[in-house]
């Protein structure tokens, strides 16, 4: 049986790690104005992008996951000849549209597979299940790692599934974004008026920063901190816990909307990567995709893992 795993772009692991465990990618395209770029979480390229539009109008930026479409002619264009079951994990559904136009596209196929898995010498059946991870960013990698390391150990197809439908009811993610004003801004450009302005200046005047909690596909303050540093030390506190506490899988996700050195530099995050090496859980850090600093902003940091529900403290 081969198992094939996709993901959209929003998803934050490494490139190469993506490349080297030949995970597919559904590209989603940011534009700015005139600037296009389609996310193939090449971090120089991000990088570049951030840096030239995201930092100034990143507010502004529209985002265009693939069509139904294109998700239909990726399928038969590769993954019915390449797989035997393909499980593609999407950004929560709650937050993008790519979640149902994978889902249509899934349907989208199945008159038209056979013929050319047959084509290719193949006469078995070719399926393929849509999985959201209600989750974004960092915290979508936590169910692409278990799938990869499964794969790997040879699990058949339905203990994969029960395992990432387990993992979708279990992983949080946390957020802190640097900018109030800017996720006003960004929220407002998509009809999105939770932030208001005066508690964005209010928030700005005392520098005060939400740390922001996304489970189960819904987004919500799990802590106000004073101090931008001092929120994500406080975040990176509370992983080191959890860690210590033990984790649902061994895996660790940690992206940042900039340079990993900076992230690297930030209070608590070398005791975090500490606590990671003490307990064998495996650290992967990545360049927030572009669609996440988009979103929540250029410095925002995103932190993801899977564990049973529980209390931010």
């Amino acid at each position: 049986m081969r198992i094939g795993i996709v993901v959209d772009s929003t998803c934050d692991l490494p490139g190469d790690y993506i490349q080297n465990n030949n995970v597919v990618l559904l590209p989603i395209t940011v534009r700015i104005g005139e600037a296009v770029l389609a996310d193939h979480r090449d971090e120089e390229a991000t990088l570049s992008f951030l840096h030239a539009h995201v930092a100034e109008r990143g507010h502004e930026a529209e985002t265009v996951p693939y069509s139904v479409e294109q998700i239909r002619d990726l399928f038969l264009g590769k993954l019915v000849v390449d797989y035997d079951h393909v499980f593609c994990l999407t950004v929560t559904k709650t937050r993008s549209p790519i979640h149902e136009h994978a889902v249509q596209a899934s349907f989208a196929i199945l008159n038209d597979y056979k013929p050319v898995r047959q084509a290719a010498g193949y006469n078995s059946p070719f399926a393929l299940r849509v999985i959201d991870s209600q989750n974004l960013f960092a915290a979508q990698g936590i169910g692409v790692v278990e799938a990869v390391r499964m794969r790997k150990a040879g699990e058949g197809v339905q203990k994969i599934r029960e395992r990432l439908e387990e993992l979708a009811l279990n992983t949080h993610g946390y957020i802190v974004p640097p900018d109030l004003y800017y996720l006003r801004n960004r929220a407002r450009t998509k009809g999105d008026r939770s932030v208001s302005l005066f508690s964005a200046a209010l928030g700005t005047a005392l520098d005060i920063k939400p740390i922001l909690h996304c489970h189960r596909g819904e987004t919500a303050p799990a802590g106000k901190i004073k101090g931008f540093e001092t929120a994500v030390q406080k975040l990176f506190d509370f992983t080191v816990q959890r860690i210590h506490a033990g984790l649902m899988t061994p895996t660790l996700c940690v992206s940042y909307g900039g340079e990993l050195a900076e992230l690297r530099a930030l209070p608590g995050y070398a005791r975090l990567r500490e606590a990671c090496a003490a307990n064998d859980v495996e650290l992967f850090e990545s360049v927030m995709s572009l669609t996440g600093m988009v979103n929540v902003g250029k410095g925002a940091v995103v932190v993801g893992f899977a564990e049973p529900p529980h209390k931010f403290a």
